[in-house]
């Protein structure tokens, strides 16, 4: 009887413990949850203001609540982007397409690291494979390949793209970008020949000598200072080559295109040159506005009040 009496008790006391233990893990859970929401929520606003660390500490601890969250790794691997730190972008990015390989989003935030670590090769792969499932962008795989000075290729995808009638304004820029890398042969020594301030002669000495970034826009702005259409298209058009992912060039080379009038070209410029505008409303505005200026010489009204709606939004924003 003893016996009986005391396996009831025991029965009795696991019964009670295991359903506050299952009571616990649900209030653990609900907690868990509601942080998790709470901290997510915080980071897409952290990130809205461009405060990207602290969005980063928010979906950290959103990552440790639930590490398998392909929506955390991706907004991690977009803050560290958003941050320069291209290492850990990849890190998460590729802990997101391990679970979802073919997400289109995901392969294109991974083309954008390739392309902003100027791992065009890379990059060019992984966009083959977007266009595939969306032929409409094919017009990005063709910014690769001339990116990556790849023109014959860039060339055939534009045929391609217009034989089965995709192209749109931005195909026919970049079109346009190719016949002129094509047709100009820049020298930089005439430049140097013809240059007669001494002040200059001497950064365009330690250029040619230290490809400096910061001398090349010192220089850069003399000739804007001084007028120097001319010069400033030349030296920006070649240094292209060497730093095809700074978009200031591509607008400074667009902006000396418009004052030579030659409005084509300038477009097609500043086009490709604002696909790398990143973090930078001053700078994406100054492309609206070159592009505005295009359009309304060109006698293009639809086109210039696409980027007059563009900029209005930017401005909103």
């Amino acid at each position: 009887m003893k016996s009986n009496y005391l396996h009831t008790i025991i029965l009795v006391f696991l019964v009670l413990n295991i359903g506050s233990l299952f009571a616990q893990n649900t209030i653990l859970n609900e907690k868990n949850n509601v942080t998790f929401q709470t901290s997510f929520f915080e980071a897409l606003k952290q990130k809205a203001i461009k405060n990207y660390p602290k969005a980063i500490e928010n979906l950290e601890k959103c990552y440790q609540i639930d590490s398998s969250n392909t929506a955390v790794k991706f907004e991690l691997s977009k803050n560290y982007f958003l941050l320069k730190k291209y290492f850990e972008s990849e890190i998460f990015i590729n802990k997101a397409l391990y679970k979802k390989p073919e997400n289109i989003y995901l392969l294109k935030q991974k083309v954008a690291i390739f392309r902003a670590t100027q791992n065009f090769d890379k990059a060019i792969k992984i966009q083959k494979k977007i266009i595939k499932m969306q032929p409409n962008l094919s017009n990005d795989l063709v910014l690769l390949y001339i990116l990556n000075k790849d023109f014959d290729n860039a060339k055939k995808l534009i045929v391609e793209i217009e034989d089965k009638a995709l192209a749109n304004s931005k195909t026919k820029g970049l079109e346009n970008y190719l016949k002129s890398k094509r047709s100009s042969i820049i020298s930089k020594n005439n430049i140097d020949n013809k240059e007669e301030n001494s002040d200059l002669g001497s950064l365009l000495k330690n250029y040619n000598k230290t490809k400096n970034y910061s001398v090349l826009i010192k220089i850069i702005n003399h000739y804007i200072k001084n007028n120097q259409n001319e010069a400033l298209y030349s030296l920006t058009k070649s240094e292209l080559d060497l730093f095809p992912t700074q978009p200031y060039l591509y607008y400074v080379n667009g902006l000396a295109l418009i004052h030579l009038k030659k409005y084509n070209e300038a477009v097609a410029v500043l086009i490709i040159g604002i696909d790398f505008v990143i973090d930078n409303a001053t700078l994406k505005n100054k492309f609206y506005n070159a592009l505005i200026t295009c359009y309304s010489a060109k006698n293009q009204p639809k086109e210039a009040l696409k980027y007059k709606q563009k900029a209005a939004l930017l401005r909103k924003e």
